[in-house]
């Protein structure tokens, strides 16, 4: 037997002996652990199929508002939520309504709406009553799309 041909031979036996670290495959023949391997690749596809589906199940019905009072009228808004085109527009508005001026904000819209808020409000505002008024308009935002 020539030498490029052992070196083939070689070659070939390292790469189905990682093959089967990989997968875990106990069997032995060239035929038996390619098996193996197509059924590993079918098991992780499978796989990551549940995963994209829990992710879009999870940005689709994400909603969370939480509100934290710093001081006097003044309130940390934190909002998490499916993503649309007019979300910002409805927490505006509730917060319009409601008298309650934005002193800082930050806002992400990648895979979900986020936003965090420092606003200020009349001394008679307390926590309840902007986490119901933002979470109504997140609500009824939800129902526009």
């Amino acid at each position: 037997m020539g030498r490029s041909k052992m070196q083939r031979r070689m070659a070939l036996r390292r790469k189905l002996q990682i093959l089967r670290t990989l997968t875990n495959s106990k069997s032995v023949k060239k035929r038996a652990i390619i098996l193996d391997v197509f059924l590993y690749i079918y098991e992780l596809k499978l796989r990551v199929e549940a995963i994209k589906r829990e992710y879009r199940y999870l940005v689709n019905h994400i909603q969370d508002v939480k509100v934290e009072k710093l001081g006097t009228g003044i309130f940390t808004v934190r909002v998490t939520c499916k993503k649309s085109e007019v979300i910002m527009g409805s927490i505006l508005e509730a917060f319009e309504e409601m008298k309650v001026n934005v002193i800082q904000s930050r806002v992400t819209c990648k895979h979900f709406f986020g936003m965090e808020a420092i606003v200020e409000a009349s001394a008679d505002t307390d926590e309840t009553m902007v986490n119901e008024a933002v979470l109504k308009a997140v609500q009824s935002d939800h129902w526009k799309i």
